[in-house]
């Protein structure tokens, strides 16, 4: 098959993981689109409008050269982008829900400031709005998908790749957010990986030195979910593996589609952005960046 972009199966770290958890939760969030605006949906979340602020400032300090890294207080750059996440556009249930994780964020951004560590240093910047490459041709299928930091070794013209956290739990092991990012960094530019960390923003100061897995392992793990993706969408199949009675992935799109929730606006992603209430439940952590 003739490679084409625009109808080849696109797959990242995100819908491969809501692939995996429940097939379902899968199509609502990468397939389904609103008949009355053609835009997918996105439910708003305190954990991962919290992710997203963070995220977006750390992330631009990086085309940045680093003799100006922080000209700019990143804490007034903090202040600004958590604009578009205040209230229910964040998934917000209270001014004192919303302050909670606005300081959480505040805290985070001051660690990055006085420990900026990697942050400081060179920087490779992908040349590319989102990093993608094809990692089969002949089944047309590409892999996407944005690394958040990949520091510049200069004494061995080398990357190593950081990934920011904002949850206060672990990346679970067997993680496909790793082999990706090795995956991306080998084949959207030309410097050899020769290493990964994570750094738990909201825990430590440090990094947390993770171990490589093999190119070769990660790409045929990687393929072999995406095929089933690729499959499951030529068939037209999800099904949640709880059946009618659907899980904790896929209930609340379901909710929205069933006219539960309150539309708040869009995004950049031309994405519906949907508030569901539930509550001020969700005041520790549900979601890793």
């Amino acid at each position: 098959m003739a490679k084409d972009k625009y109808s080849a199966t696109w797959v990242s770290h995100t819908s491969l993981s809501d692939y995996l958890k429940c097939p379902r939760a899968y199509y609502l969030k990468n397939v389904y689109k609103d008949k009355k605006t053609g835009h997918k949906i996105q439910i708003a979340g305190p954990s991962l409008s919290l992710g997203s602020a963070v995220h977006e400032v750390v992330e631009s300090l990086s085309i940045l050269p680093t003799n100006t890294r922080f000209e700019t207080s990143p804490i007034m750059k903090f202040e600004h982008v958590w604009e578009k996440y205040s209230g229910k556009r964040g998934g917000f249930t209270s001014i004192d829900q919303e302050h909670h994780f606005k300081e959480r964020g505040k805290k985070m951004i001051n660690r990055v400031v006085d420990h900026p560590g990697p942050v400081a240093k060179k920087a490779v910047k992908i040349n590319q709005e989102l990093p993608y490459y094809w990692i089969s041709e002949d089944e047309n299928i590409i892999l996407c998908g944005k690394i958040d930091w990949l520091e510049y070794l200069e004494e061995s013209d080398s990357v190593h790749i950081i990934d920011f956290k904002t949850s206060k739990r672990e990346e679970e092991e067997g993680s496909l957010q790793l082999p990706i990012y090795l995956l991306l960094a080998t084949n959207c530019q030309t410097r050899k990986v020769v290493g990964a960390s994570y750094w738990y923003l909201d825990l430590s100061d440090d990094l947390v030195k993770k171990e490589l897995p093999l190119v070769s392992s990660a790409e045929s793990e990687i393929l072999r979910i995406a095929r089933q993706v690729k499959l499951a969408r030529k068939l037209e199949k999800f099904s949640c593996p709880n059946k009618e009675d659907g899980c904790m992935h896929c209930r609340d799109y379901e909710a929205i589609i069933k006219g539960e929730g309150e539309l708040v606006g869009d995004n950049d992603n031309r994405q519906d952005i949907y508030f569901l209430d539930k509550g001020d439940s969700d005041l520790s952590d549900s979601i890793i960046l």
